[in-house]
This record gives C-alpha cells, structure tokens and sequence, in this order.
C-alpha cells in the first residue's frame, strides 16, 4: 500500500497534523509527506491512498492545496481512496470574533471543499473532511490533536 500525505501550512500546525497521519499509516506500506509545491505529477503514480490537509485560511482551504488539486486531470485520482482535513479555531475562539460565527455557518472550513475537489477529481472519498484545532492563528494545536489525527486516518 503507497500513501501520500500532501499539506500546506503556514505556522507548522498542518505540517505536523500531516507528519502524525504519514506515520499512522506507515505499518501499512510506503508514506509519503510531502508539502503542496514540492508535488509533482509523477508523485502520484501508483498511490492508493491520497490524504490532503491545509490551514483555514477565509473560510476554505490555502490556494497552494486548491491550485494543486486544479493540476490533477480530470479523473487523474479515480481508483485512489481519499481523504481531507483542516487545521481550524474551536467553536469557542470562533464564537470570540464578532461576525465570524455567521460566516462559518455559511462558508464552513477548509476541508470540505479539499474533500469535493478531490472527489470531482475521481478519488473515493472514504472519510468525512475533518478538522484539527489550533488555540489561534499560529497555533499552537490543542494538547491531544496529533494522537486524534492519528486515530481518525487509522479508521482509513
């Protein structure tokens, strides 16, 4: 089984949710982690399984994961089981910034359009979108988040 894990992250946060889903998978064959611009098409070549992550950044993912995805051809991940996730503020930290409650409920967090670009892209979307919580912009992750990403791509 060949895994690649492809991230974007501005403060490290997403790179190290990235580094503890790589090594969970790794007692089931080849891992990769590798950042969105150090991606090349050939990287791709004989993965069957394909796990994207970024920072919430307005509302969605970063353009380094969504112009990346774009590169992929149409049905370019049909066969490959997929899944995405986010680094994200808690609802708490949400519910602090005045309008952003609002905005959250209309526009969500960056995984779930990770999740639908990969999908149109022909992957098998094989688990729900999921986040990973940050205290702030910069981090650092809530205490216990690394061992969470581990225990939901295990369910992969």
């Amino acid at each position: 089984m060949k895994s690649l894990v492809v991230y974007d992250s501005q403060y490290g946060n997403t790179k190290l949710i990235a580094e503890a889903i790589g090594a969970a998978l790794k007692p089931s064959g080849r891992v990769f982690v590798m950042h969105a611009s150090d991606v090349q098409p050939g990287d791709l070549m004989g993965i069957n399984r394909l796990i994207v992550g970024s920072p919430t950044q307005q509302l969605t993912a970063t353009p380094a994961v969504l112009n990346w995805i774009k590169t992929i051809p149409r049905n370019g991940l049909k066969g490959i089981n997929a899944a995405a996730f986010d680094t994200r503020f808690t609802e708490e930290r949400i519910n602090q910034i005045k309008v952003l409650p609002f905005f959250v409920r209309i526009f969500g967090f960056g995984a779930k359009p990770i999740s639908k670009q990969l999908e149109k892209k022909g992957a098998n979307i094989i688990l729900p979108p999921q986040g990973f919580y940050v205290t702030d912009t910069e981090g650092p992750l809530l205490e216990k988040e690394l061992e969470r990403a581990a225990e939901w791509i295990r369910k992969m």
